[in-house]
């Protein structure tokens, strides 16, 4: 069985001497040529805060040598504030932003300060929050002169999970109160609605005033952030998320629990092996029959999170056999003895593939899938471990 220990061992040849973390290569080398990402710095970052709450040895000072280069390295932007999406993209990006929030909160709930915590969320409620909509707006300029037109739920999905860390991770209880506030209409509006009014197939993309745009990216289905169609993984975040939320509300709307058990198991009955093969294909059409048919680790990880996550809530057999099912599929076909991570990308026969992912990037979903499991469900993981 995959071991932490041995992931946070891999995760660790991520970090950078001149600051941050890199893009991990299949042999746990950094690949080079590429850019510091600001998105994977945020998410190890935060995978180090966590094992940090678990007293792991050296993950304090990785922890603390990500929130050191989101503070102070280049990164950052001194000049017009927010975080570049790379050291060669100036976007400053929702999605970015999210995951800049959540290392954060997990670095001020390890007991690390709560410095690049409030700088994120001055950020993303300034700049990202529509309060009007409920939602996050999802590109601008680096000057924050020009607001691009496209809005997304994946970076929606993220603002959730990073306002309830900040929630749990804050001393301030009137802005707790408010950021998860913000995550239920989020939840809302994406679950609630538009996962409803479409049976459980959850549109991912939309114009400036929250239209679906269902043909986004029909040309190029495999984008690894913005996908054509119905993205499987997506769901199964979706659906823990929900429970999340219902964690930190009081009173819970019933709603929260049902439409997370209706999106689980829509994602679960229409995705596994839609082709034939076993696993979940990338992402699905309108008419549930595979559009892009790779194994993704992520979306695997994320259908034994949420799994594991009803199991906890519901108390229900079937959703823990669901999860160890999927768990010892995805040792068997994901997990590399290599290096203590799993493949981030198989094709449909279970060979590693490279059309989205190359090499084993992070540890993000992985670690979370594997902390997750056996903790009670709060607003944030870093709460269940505390």
């Amino acid at each position: 069985m995959t071991d932490l220990g041995r992931l946070l061992d891999f995760a660790a040849r991520s970090r950078l001497d001149d600051g941050g973390f890199g893009y991990l290569g299949s042999d746990g080398r950094v690949l080079a040529g590429r850019p510091v990402e600001t998105w994977i710095v945020a998410r190890m970052t935060h995978v180090f805060g966590l094992a940090s709450l678990l007293g792991r040895p050296g993950a304090r000072d990785l922890a603390a040598h990500g929130v050191a280069a989101l503070t102070d390295g280049p990164l950052r932007d001194a000049e017009h504030g927010g975080w570049r999406a790379t050291t060669d993209d100036e976007t400053k990006a929702a999605y970015v932003h999210a995951f800049v929030v959540l290392a954060g909160s997990t670095a001020a709930a390890a007991g690390l300060g709560d410095g690049l915590l409030r700088q994120g969320l001055e950020v993303w409620q300034e700049r990202f929050w529509d309060d009007d909509a409920g939602l996050a707006v999802e590109e601008w300029d680096r000057a924050w002169t020009r607001l691009d037109g496209y809005r997304g739920a994946n970076a929606n999905m993220h603002g959730v999970e990073a306002t309830l860390a900040a929630a749990d991770a804050l001393t301030d209880p009137a802005l707790a109160a408010r950021l998860r506030s913000q995550a239920l209409r989020t939840t809302e509006r994406v679950v609630h609605r538009w996962a409803r009014e479409n049976a459980w197939r959850l549109p991912e993309h939309f114009t400036p005033d929250w239209e679906p745009l269902p043909d986004h990216n029909r040309e190029n289905p495999a984008d690894p952030f913005r996908p054509y169609g119905v993205t499987v993984g997506h769901q199964f975040e979706w659906a823990r998320l929900a429970l999340h939320v219902r964690a930190v509300t009081d009173p819970a709307p019933d709603w929260l629990l049902d439409d997370a058990v209706g999106l689980f198991d829509a994602a679960a009955s229409r995705g596994w092996a839609a082709d034939g093969h076993d696993g979940f294909p990338y992402t699905l059409g309108w008419d549930d029959r595979p559009v892009v048919g790779a194994r993704m680790h992520w979306v695997l990880c994320e259908a034994i999170a949420a799994a594991a996550a009803l199991a906890e809530v519901t108390g229900e057999r079937r959703y823990r056999a669901l999860a160890d099912t999927w768990r010892r599929h995805g040792e068997e076909r994901f997990a590399d003895p290599a290096t203590g991570s799993w493949h981030h990308e198989l094709t449909p026969t279970g060979e590693v593939g490279s059309g989205t992912w190359a090499g084993q990037p992070d540890a993000y979903h992985l670690a979370q899938m594997l902390l997750l499991d056996g903790h009670p469900i709060r607003g944030s993981i870093a709460a269940a471990l505390r």
